[in-house]
């Protein structure tokens, strides 16, 4: 009996030492990962820093989306030939996207880090969409204030829940 007493004592004993261990290794992960936010890029054509840094903001407005994964669209900023086609690719498949309609519960966000590429787009996509088609459809513009209001006014007949985040 007492070996299996001092066999428990030891067994608890482990057990919070490596659950004190856990905490401080949450605590290690935790502090890193403030210090790895990424920061707004200031050149237009770091694609890899506004990925980033856009994914970084998507991530933090997710809340009220049940679906598994949201529609994410990266506008690009670029004026090459390569980025314009990319552009109209991504209007294509927004608009195909808006004509279907979305499912409630889905989230759909829109950045780039043209701001004012981004919102056209948005407006563009969205014109002539059916009323009330994204009822319960959140769709997120990660952008500048100035455009704010017009990509809210081309969402609202739809219906869907407008959010917007300040890059």
């Amino acid at each position: 009996m007492r070996k299996f007493a001092l066999l428990a004592a030891v067994a608890l004993a482990a057990a919070l030492t490596l659950s004190a261990c856990g905490k401080h290794e949450d605590e290690q992960q935790a502090a890193s990962a403030q210090a790895a936010q990424a920061t707004r890029p200031t050149d237009k054509s770091d694609a890899e820093g506004w990925n980033k840094y856009l994914v970084q903001l998507l991530q933090k407005n997710l809340q009220g989306m049940s679906a598994s994964q949201p529609y994410a669209y990266l506008v690009t900023a670029g004026d090459t030939d390569e980025a314009k086609a990319q552009n109209e690719r991504q209007l294509s498949t927004v608009q195909d996207t808006v004509a279907r309609g979305v499912l409630p519960g889905n989230l759909l966000a829109f950045a780039g880090p043209d701001s004012a590429k981004t919102a056209d787009l948005v407006v563009t996509a969205f014109t002539g969409a059916r009323a009330g088609s994204f009822k319960d459809v959140i769709v997120l513009f990660i952008g500048d204030q100035a455009d704010q209001q017009r990509v809210e006014e081309a969402i609202k007949p739809t219906g869907a829940t407008f959010r917007f985040v300040q890059m």
